[in-house]
Formats: C-alpha cells, structure tokens, sequence
C-alpha cells in the first residue's frame, strides 16, 4: 500500500513568503530590485569577523563547537542586557534569550502565547514575516485602527477589552513596511492605554540602530518593563548591523514567561550555534559597533536622500510618499485606479521589481495601491534608473486607467 500523507491543519497556514517568492523574480540580469529588505552587503564586517572567528577557534575551539547551553552564550547575554539598560529598559541577562535571528524570537512567542482562534493585534500595516509566524498557530487578527502617527491608543485598549487579544505586536522604530517612527508621546500614550486595558505588548526591533539625524525614543517595553511579570517582551536582531547570515537575534522577557520561551526553543533546535554568538561577542565586546554602525547609517542616509530625488522626479500625480527618518523603506501609496500587485508584471518588465503593498495588511486585500522600495542595496546611479522605470510604468498604467 502506497503510504499517505496527511498534513496537520496547521500546515494549510503555511504560505511562501511574498517578498522571497519576489526575490526569485528580480535575479533576472538586468532587474533592478528595490523588492527585498536586504542590509548592504558591502556593509558587512569581513574582516572583523575574520580575526574574531581566528581567534575564538584559537582561544576557544573545543568550547565554541560542542553543543551550547540553550538560553545563549552568557557573555553574549550580559552584553546585550547592558546595550538595553543604556536605553532605559531595566533588565539582566536572565531576561535575555539568545535565538536564531528574531525571526524565531516571533515563533517562540506565538507558540507560547497562541491558542487557536485567540487575538493577535497587530500595526496595519505590519512586517509580513510576522504574520507569517503567527499563523501556523491559528489567532484571529486584529488590525489596530490608526492615524498618521501609529496605532491609536484607544484601538489597543479596545483589542483587549473588547475582542481578548492576548497581545499587541508593535514596531515602533522604522516600521517594515511604512519606514513610520513612533513618537515619544504616541509611544507613552499606547504604553498606558495597554497598561490600563491588561494588554502585553510584544515589541520588535530590527532597525532602531538605523537611524539617520536622531535616535529614536525609548524603547516601548522601558515604559511597560520587563521585570519578573512586566508588560513588553522585547525582540533584537545583530542582522542589521553585523550581517543576517549569522542568524542571532535575541528576546528579553518577564521571567515569569521565560521558562516557557526557553521550553520551546530547547524543542525548536536546542540551542542557537554557539560558535556564531562566540564569534559576534568576540567582536561587539569591545565597542565595535560604535564606529561600525554610523558607518551603515551614512550610508543608508545617502541612499535615502538619492531615493527621495528620484521619486520627487519621476513619479506620476498622485502618488504620495514620506521620506523615513530611518530604516530601509518607502512607503508609497498610488492613486487609487492602480494596483501594485497586478501592475508588477510590468514592472519587472520595465526593469524594476517593488513589494505590493496589499500583503502586509491583515485581510491580505486592502490597500492594494501600496508598495514599498528599497533603497539601501542599490547604489544610486541605479536607484535612479529603477524609478525612472517605476514612474514610467505607473504613467501608462495610469493613461491606460482613465476612461
């Protein structure tokens, strides 16, 4: 008898990133790609690696390749409780979990905190890579109702008090996709509203460092704290500032929660590699990342500023866009005849590829004359060119629109 499959219900939520399935579009030669959230790979620290990975093997090698203890290389940890406690979040290294990228910091989370059918309220917009983290384990979403400034407080209160949910998932610094930065007032003023209303809050942070005049406020979760059942579960990520293919991101949480994020990351692969986290502590201990970073911040800044040129010079009427303040993204709205998702055919055809904008919404269908581009993997001779051919396309595309 031929053997047969049969899935979980849980793997029918299981869908193919929109972004990735993009990338494959724009390796065509030719293409130029402001698709993908990819940091700049000439940004990356080579050589700092190089003499930190020699000397790790060195110093350290049996050590550092022999299976790791499960809640993270301990010097890695305290650094990174020290960097949070510099930006007034009062915890320690039992807080902090070292993970494979944040990216698994927001699986652990949903897996622990997600019951079938419970609320999950999130930013609308909000990172893709979320709710694709999420869904396996089944919430309802609540799209949090806001205005030019973020979520509303009062909509995260009502997400409690009204539908249940069992947190509000937050980027407040450069949002993917809006590049939006949260207010330090708009920022107290949710803390409150979750405070009053039992709401946890589970805040993400992959850009803060990214910043390009000023740093951004405190972070949300100094206001809500940590402590030993505090309100905010903080997520960090070395992937934007060191490199992403070393896969290490971090969650600090209340202690009162820690164990059950730390059972299911033991379940998940045991540990993060140990050798990796020896390796970026051998080369953030010392202060590497306050020269290093500026360096990406600069860079990011001009490639900014190059964008911000080219849409003002070639988009169509209509379409309406913010330069961010900082992080990696535009976020464009076009008028409302057009779609993004349907339109970017021809824009790959044009020679240009862009993320339609309709995936990072909850109902997967509104707003679907969105988009967002990125600018920091593409120099600026070749931004230029790459909306050259957007504002092209959306030209006809809006001449063909017009009855």
């Amino acid at each position: 008898m031929t053997p047969s499959w049969h899935l979980a219900r849980r793997a029918a939520r299981l869908n193919p990133s929109t972004i990735r399935e993009i990338l494959k579009i724009t390796e065509r030669p030719g293409i130029v790609s402001l698709a993908g959230g990819l940091p700049a790979a000439e940004t990356f620290p080579v050589e700092a690696m190089a003499e930190a990975t020699a000397r790790v093997l060195a110093e350290q090698g049996r050590a550092a390749l022999q299976y790791a203890a499960s809640e993270g290389h301990g010097p890695l940890r305290e650094w990174v409780a020290s960097e949070m406690q510099a930006q007034g979040l009062a915890c320690d290294a039992g807080h902090v979990l070292i993970t494979a990228g944040s990216q698994q910091g927001l699986d652990l989370v949903a897996k622990v905190l997600v019951d079938p059918g419970s609320a999950v309220a999130v930013e609308s917009p909000t990172y893709l890579g979320a709710l694709q983290a999420f869904a396996p384990y089944e919430p309802e979403f609540l799209a949090l109702e806001g205005d030019a400034d973020g979520p509303r407080p009062d909509a995260l209160a009502a997400a409690r008090t009204q539908r249940g949910a069992r947190f509000a998932y937050l980027l407040p610094n450069f949002q993917n996709p809006s590049g939006r930065c949260l207010s330090a007032t708009r920022r107290a003023a949710l803390v409150d509203a979750a405070a009053a209303a039992g709401l946890p809050l589970v805040e993400d942070n992959p850009y803060g460092d990214l910043w390009f005049d000023t740093p951004p406020p405190p972070p949300l979760a100094a206001r809500a704290g940590i402590g030993e059942n505090g309100g905010a579960i903080y997520l960090g990520s070395f992937s934007k500032v060191l490199a992403p293919g070393l896969r290490l991101g971090y969650v600090i949480a209340p202690r009162a929660l820690y164990p059950k994020l730390l059972q299911a990351k033991q379940a998940a692969d045991l540990h993060t590699p140990g050798f990796n986290q020896r390796v970026v502590y051998e080369v953030v201990k010392d202060g590497f990342l306050r020269e290093h970073v500026p360096t990406i911040r600069a860079r990011y800044k001009a490639q900014r500023d190059a964008m911000r040129v080219a849409l003002e010079r070639h988009l169509p009427p209509g379409c309406r866009w913010q330069a961010p303040v900082g992080g990696m993204f535009y976020w464009v709205e076009l008028p409302p005849a057009l779609d993004a998702t349907a339109l970017l055919p021809r824009a790959v055809e044009a020679g240009v590829a862009y993320v339609p904008g309709a995936p990072f919404f909850v109902d997967g269908s509104s707003h679907a004359n969105t988009l967002r581009l990125s600018f920091v993997t593409v120099p600026a001779e070749r931004i230029e060119q790459g909306v050259a051919a957007l504002g092209r396309m959306l030209a006809e595309a809006l001449q063909g629109a017009v009855p």
